[in-house]
C-alpha cells in the first residue's frame, strides 16, 4: 500500500492492491469512516503513462472509492488498479450497503465485476445492451437523431 496526501484538496489518498482493498475498507469503516460517499472507475486506456506512486503497477482500470468520517469531518480516497484481463474486485456491499447501486453503475458502464455483489445487473443500460459505454474502446452505435423544424414565428 502506498499513501500520499493530495496538496490542493488536502485529502488522504491510499493506493491499495485488490488483495488489500476489502480489508483496508473494513479497517477504515471500523476507524469511523461510516459513509461510502462515492465509488466509481476510470479507464486509463489512453493514459497508461499517468503518474502513480512508486511501487504501484499501472493498470488500465482504476476503481476509486471516497469514504467520509462524519464525526471527524475527514475524507479518504482509495485508488485500486484493476487489470483489463481480470476485471474483478471485491464488493463493499456488506460493509457499506449503499455501495450497491454505485457498484452496479461501474459494472454497467465499465464492465468491472464486483465479486460477492448481491445483484450485479445493469442499472442504466438495457439488459440486452452489448458492451460498456464508458470504456475508451467502446464503439458508439450510430443512432440517428431527428430534428424538428422550428415553428414559424407568429
Amino acid at each position: 500500500m502506498s499513501e500520499a496526501t493530495a496538496e490542493r484538496t488536502e485529502k488522504t489518498v491510499l493506493h491499495v492492491t485488490r488483495d488489500e482493498y476489502a480489508g483496508k475498507v473494513k479497517e477504515l469503516h471500523d476507524a469511523g469512516y461510516a459513509m461510502c460517499a462515492d465509488l466509481t472507475a476510470v479507464d486509463y486506456l489512453e493514459h497508461m503513462d499517468r503518474p502513480l506512486p512508486e511501487g504501484v503497477a499501472r493498470e488500465r482500470f482504476e476503481v476509486v472509492v471516497g469514504l467520509l468520517s462524519l464525526s471527524e469531518a475527514t475524507r479518504v480516497r482509495l485508488r485500486v488498479q484493476v487489470p483489463a484481463d481480470d476485471v474483478h474486485i471485491a464488493t463493499l456491499t456488506e460493509i457499506y450497503p449503499g455501495a450497491d447501486a454505485m457498484e452496479r453503475e461501474v459494472y454497467d458502464m465499465f464492465g468491472i465485476i464486483f465479486d460477492g455483489h448481491p445483484d450485479l445487473t445493469r442499472i442504466l443500460m438495457p439488459e440486452d445492451w452489448e458492451g460498456h459505454p464508458l470504456r475508451k474502446d467502446f464503439e458508439n452505435p450510430r443512432v440517428p437523431v431527428q430534428f424538428k423544424h422550428p415553428r414559424a414565428t407568429r
